[in-house]
């Protein structure tokens, strides 16, 4: 090993490898498309957490205000009418340990659909893309409605409704998502 080689591995920063994060991966399982699903799953699931708990945290605040107090409605002077604010069930912003079991449960809930969904939606357009040979709105609307029709089944109340409405949906969105990179 050189000595430029050596000081500039040293010399790497948070920063650095935070900005390599997403040329390089994070992980090597040997295949592109088990590489694409893994680490499309890790991130999404990453981020599921958060939203998770960043809604728990919402909810705890709102109920420390008081506003809880008031059948759950967030205060008219704050959003000019009365709206429901959906919570974990279980949770009620306490520090009890069943409170803190519940935000376990529906965080760890939370992060395995939005895996599940990322994996499932950037394995079938990686999928589609090397079995038809062009990445396309078609494969995005395919995989999308997979996705939806999917995310839809892992709902406790799954009607036959509800999963073609998800399906479309997500079609829609990740035809649009599609059509749109580039121009921004």
């Amino acid at each position: 090993m050189n000595m430029s080689t050596s000081s500039n591995l040293e010399t790497r920063s948070l920063l650095d490898e935070l900005c390599n994060f997403d040329k390089e991966g994070i992980l090597d399982l040997g295949h592109p498309l088990l590489n694409r699903i893994a680490e499309s799953f890790l991130k999404a699931a990453g981020v599921g957490a958060v939203q998770a708990v960043s809604r728990e945290a919402y909810f705890t605040a709102i109920e420390g205000c008081g506003t809880i107090n008031n059948g759950g409605a967030v205060p008219p002077e704050v959003t000019g009418a009365k709206k429901k604010t959906q919570s974990f069930s279980g949770l009620k912003g306490e520090t009890s340990c069943k409170s803190l079991e519940a935000l376990v449960k529906n965080t760890g809930k939370e992060s395995l659909q939005w895996g599940l969904a990322a994996g499932l939606y950037s394995g079938l357009t990686y999928g589609l893309k090397e079995a038809r040979g062009a990445h396309d709105w078609k494969n995005s609307a395919v995989a999308g409605a997979i996705t939806g029709a999917t995310l839809a089944l892992t709902l406790e109340d799954s009607s036959h409704e509800h999963i073609v409405q998800c399906a479309i949906t997500g079609a829609a969105i990740s035809t649009a998502a599609n059509l749109l990179t580039g121009i921004f």
